[in-house]
C-alpha cells in the first residue's frame, strides 16, 4: 500500500527521539533508537520507548534488532549497510536478531502494524537508519577524543575504530563502549553525501549467504524443540464445510501415528514424523459435509463482479469532466478485462510449530506478522499477550502469504489436544487448495481520443474483494483502501479527463489476501493493456505512444527510453514473434520492460527475453536490485502463463504442481536488468517485477499474433480463443 495514502510518523533524530544510551550489562554500548518502525504515545521523553535497539558489544560487534523478516528479499544485509555506512563498521560485524513481537515498538510506519511487505522496509529504514549509525559514530569519537584529551575534530572513525590522525593513536569501538554510553547525544548529525559512500551503492555479499548454503539457517519448518511430534492435516475441502464423520482405525494402526484430532472442519494426524503422519491422513476415512459453498464456482463469483460494475463505485480518482469529453473524442474504445485467483504456493509449505500449556503457549514459526500472530493466538487461547511467546524464523518464501495467521491458528487449535510440543506441516495440497487467494478482479474500462490519436478520456470502474478492508480496517475509508487502487490511479501518464471508481464485493467462501505486488498485479495489467490498445487504435508505437504522455514524468520517460533502447525496439522479428513494452510507478519506483514472446501454431506462449529498466532511487546493494527484479519477473511470468486458481462444487481444483503450474526451468526467459543510478532516496522493489512483466507479455502476444488478451492466465485464453 501507498505511503502517500497512510502518512508515517515524522522523525527528527534529537534527544527527544533518540532515547537513550546506556553501559550493557556487558558493558557494552546500548543505542535506543526512535526509529519510525514503531510509534510511542509518551510525551514526556523519560517514558518514551524505542522500538529497535543498535547494540555494540566490547568485541565491537553490533547487533541489530531488525523488525523486519527476512524471506530472500535483502532486507538482511541491505539494511545493515545503512547503519554500517555511518558507523563506519565492516558489514562482517553487524549481526542482525529477529525482532520480537511488539507492535508498539515495532509498528511499519507504513502499515501502522508490525509487518514486512508492501516492499517499504528500505522505505522505511533509509533515513533514521543512517542518523542512527552517524549518532553512534560521532558519540564514540567524542569518548576516545576525551579519552585521549583531543579534539574530536582531529579524530576519525574507520572499520570500528576511532583514530587520532596527529598522533596515530588508536581505539576500538568495543573498548569504547562504556565511556561512550556516557556522551551527550549530539542534536544532530551530519550524513554523509552520495559520493562518499562506501558501502552504499555496491554489491555487497548477503549476510544470510552462507547460512543458507551450508544448512545451519533456520527456517519455520527447520524448528524442532525437544520432544516435538509432527502432524499433518486434511481440511473440508469445500470452503465452509464441516467434517461429518472419521473412521480412524487404520490410521491409529500406522506405525508410529500417536493421535488423531478431530476439529469442526479439519482433522490431523500426529506422528513421529511426516511420513507416517502422512501415511496416517491417507489411511483416514472422513466424511464431509460441504455446508453452504458446495455448489460455488468460479464463473458464478466473475459474473457477480461483471455486474458490480454496472453501477457505480466509490470514485478513487477524478480529473477533468471525463463525460464532455468522451462525447466529443473522435474515437472511443471500450473493453473489460478479468484477472483470476491466484494461490502463493511458496517453496516452504505452511508451518507451525506449538507447545501448548494451561497458563502459556509457545510458537515456533516463520511469519511476516509475528506481533499479529501473537495477538491473535492470546485472543483465540484467552490468555494475556505476554504468555504467548513467538520466535520467527527466516521465512522460504512470504509472497503475503505469511502475513497472515490462519496457519499458526490451526496448529494451536491442533496443540491444545497434543501433551508436548507439535509441528504442523501442510501438504503441498493442503496449501495450494486452502490458501488465502490473490483477488479475483472484474475491470470495465473505456477511453476516448481525439483527431490526432491523442487521448482526452479515460474511465474505469473495477470490482473486486478489498483484503486491506479485513486485514487493517483503518485502511479502509468510503469505499477505497490503497493497495486496491494502487497502479490504477496517480499514473505517470498525462490523461486530461480521467475517472476510476472501485467496487468492493466480497466473493462468497473463498478466503481472499495479499498476493506479491498484490493491487497492482491486476491494476497494471490493465492499465498498461489498454494504453496499449489505445496505441492500436491510434495507429501509434506503443513506445512513442506512452512517451507523448510524459511530458511531466521525466523518471518514467528515461526507463521506459533505456528499457527500449536496451531491447532493440523497433528491430524486424521473425514470424511468431513480438515485442511487447509496459511502464509502471509503484511501490515508489519507476520500471519499464520490454518482452520478446513466441506464439506457436498451436498457440503454445514460450517469453524468449525481458528487458527490464529500473529507477529505484538509490540502489542501496545493486545486486539484491538485479535479484529482487529477476525474481518478479520470473513469478510475475508464470502469473502471466500459468496462474489461475478455479472452484467447482466448492472446492478449489488445483491441488499440486501439476494442475497449478510453475514456470520450469527451461521456461526461464533471458532477464536483464539495467539500474538507473540515482541520489533519489529508494523505492521499493520485492514486487514491481511481478505486476510489469504480466502486460508486458499480453502486448507483446498482440505483436506477434493481432490477438488482444483481457483475462489471464494468457495460456488458457489463447486456448479458448483459439477453440
Amino acid at each position: 500500500m501507498s505511503p502517500a495514502h497512510i502518512p508515517s510518523p515524522g522523525f527528527h533524530l534529537s534527544r527527544r527521539n533518540f532515547l537513550v544510551t546506556s553501559a550493557a550489562a556487558g558493558g557494552g554500548l546500548i543505542l535506543g533508537l526512535a526509529l519510525p518502525f514503531g510509534r510511542s504515545e509518551a510525551a514526556d521523553p523519560a517514558d518514551f520507548t524505542p522500538n529497535a535497539f543498535i547494540r555494540i558489544g566490547r568485541d565491537g560487534e553490533v547487533v541489530m534488532t531488525m523488525p523486519y523478516v527476512e524471506m530472500g528479499q535483502g532486507t538482511y544485509t541491505a539494511i545493515p549497510m545503512l547503519i554500517a555506512e555511518e558507523l563506519e563498521v565492516n558489514l562482517a560485524q553487524v549481526r542482525l536478531e529477529h525482532a520480537p513481537p511488539n507492535e508498539k515498538l515495532y509498528a511499519n510506519p507504513l502499515l501502522g502494524v508490525q509487518a514486512t511487505g508492501n516492499s517499504n522496509a528500505m522505505r522505511g529504514a533509509w533515513k533514521p537508519l543512517r542518523e542512527a549509525g552517524a549518532t553512534a559514530r560521532m558519540m564514540l569519537v567524542a569518548a576516545a577524543a576525551q579519552r585521549w584529551g583531543v579534539d574530536p575534530a582531529a579524530c576519525r572513525a574507520q572499520n570500528g575504530e576511532v583514530i587520532h590522525e596527529p598522533t596515530g593513536q588508536r581505539a576500538s569501538y568495543g573498548d569504547l563502549t562504556a565511556e561512550a554510553s556516557k556522551v551527550p547525544i549530539p542534536e544532530s548529525v551530519s550524513l554523509k553525501s552520495p559520493q562518499d559512500f562506501k558501502l552504499i551503492g555496491t554489491s555487497a555479499k548477503r549476510l544470510d549467504a552462507a547460512a543458507k548454503v551450508n544448512g545451519t539457517a533456520v527456517y519455520g519448518i527447520d524448528a524442532r524443540p525437544a520432544g516435538v511430534k509432527i502432524a499433518t492435516l486434511a481440511q473440508s475441502p469445500a470452503f465452509g464445510g464441516r467434517v461429518k464423520s472419521v473412521d480412524d482405525a487404520a490410521a491409529m494402526a500406522v506405525k508410529g501415528v500417536h493421535k488423531i484430532v478431530r476439529l469442526d472442519d479439519a482433522v490431523a494426524v500426529v506422528a513421529d514424523h511426516m511420513g507416517a503422519a502422512k501415511k496416517g491422513l491417507e489411511a483416514l476415512k472422513i466424511e464431509w459435509d460441504d455446508g453452504p459453498n458446495a455448489a460455488l464456482d468460479t464463473e458464478k463469483i466473475a459474473r457477480e463482479l461483471e455486474v458490480a460494475t454496472l453501477g457505480s463505485g466509490a470514485v478513487a480518482q477524478n480529473i477533468g469532466d471525463v463525460e464532455m469529453a468522451m462525447a466529443s473524442a473522435v474515437t472511443r474504445l471500450e473493453a473489460s478485462y478479468e484477472v483470476p485467483f491466484l494461490a502463493h504456493a511458496a517453496l516452504e509449505p505452511m508451518n507451525c510449530t506449538v507447545h501448548f500449556r494451561k497458563e502459556e503457549c509457545e510458537i515456533w514459526i516463520g511469519s511476516q506478522a509475528v506481533a499479529r500472530v501473537q495477538a491473535m493466538t492470546a485472543q483465540a487461547l484467552g490468555l494475556p499477550q505476554d504468555k504467548v511467546i513467538v520466535h520467527n524464523h527466516l521465512i522460504g518464501g512470504g509472497f503475503g502469504r505469511r502475513l497472515e495467521a490462519d496457519g499458526a491458528l490451526r496448529a494451536v487449535e491442533i496443540a491444545r489436544h497434543v501433551d508436548g510440543p507439535v509441528k504442523v506441516v501442510w501438504t503441498r495440497e493442503e496449501d495450494i487448495q486452502h490458501d488465502m487467494y490473490r483477488p479475483y478482479w472484474f475491470d470495465r474500462i473505456s477511453a476516448g481520443l481525439d483527431g490526432e490519436g491523442r487521448p482526452v478520456a479515460w474511465s474505469n470502474r473495477f470490482a473486486g474483494s478489498s483484503v486491506i478492508a479485513r486485514w487493517l480496517p483503518p485502511g479502509f475509508h468510503d469505499g477505497l483502501d490503497p493497495d486496491s487502487t494502487e497502479g490504477a490511479i496517480n499514473l505517470a501518464y498525462d490523461l486530461p479527463n480521467f475517472h476510476v471508481e472501485c467496487v468492493r464485493v466480497e466473493p462468497p467462501g473463498i478466503p481472499t489476501a495479499f498476493w506479491r505486488s498484490v493491487g497492482p498485479s491486476h491494476n497494471v495489467f490493465v492499465t498498461e493493456s489498454f494504453i496499449d490498445e489505445m496505441a492500436a487504435a491510434a495507429k501509434q508505437d506503443p513506445v512513442a505512444f506512452r512517451r507523448a504522455l510524459l511530458p511531466k514524468s521525466l523518471r518514467a520517460k528515461a526507463v521506459l527510453d533505456l528499457a527500449t533502447e536496451k531491447a532493440g525496439w523497433g528491430q524486424a522479428m521473425p514470424t511468431g514473434r513480438g515485442r511487447g513494452v509496459a511502464l509502471q510507478s509503484v511501490f515508489g519506483s519507476y520500471l519499464a520492460l520490454v518482452a520478446d514472446v513466441e506464439v506457436s501454431e498451436d498457440g503454445a506462449v514460450r517469453v524468449h527475453r525481458a528487458v527490464c529498466a529500473v529507477d529505484t532511487g538509490t540502489a542501496v546493494n545493486p545486486d539484491t536490485v538485479q535479484a529482487q527484479v529477476q525474481g518478479g519477473i520470473i513469478f510475475g511470468t508464470t502469473a502471466a502463463l500459468y496462474g489461475e486458481i478455479t472452484l467447482k462444487n466448492g472446492r478449489v481444483e488445483q491441488a499440486n504442481f501439476d494442475t497449478y503450474q510453475m514456470l520450469r526451468m527451461n521456461e526461464v526467459p533471458a532477464v536483464e536488468v539495467h539500474v538507473v543510478k540515482s541520489e533519489e532516496p529508494p523505492g521499493g522493489l520485492g514486487e514491481a517485477g511481478t505486476s510489469l512483466v504480466v502486460p508486458a507479455i499480453a502486448n507483446a502476444v498482440f505483436a506477434a499474433t493481432g490477438t488482444r488478451l483481457r483475462k489471464l492466465p494468457i495460456g488458457t485464453a489463447l486456448a479458448k480463443q483459439g477453440n
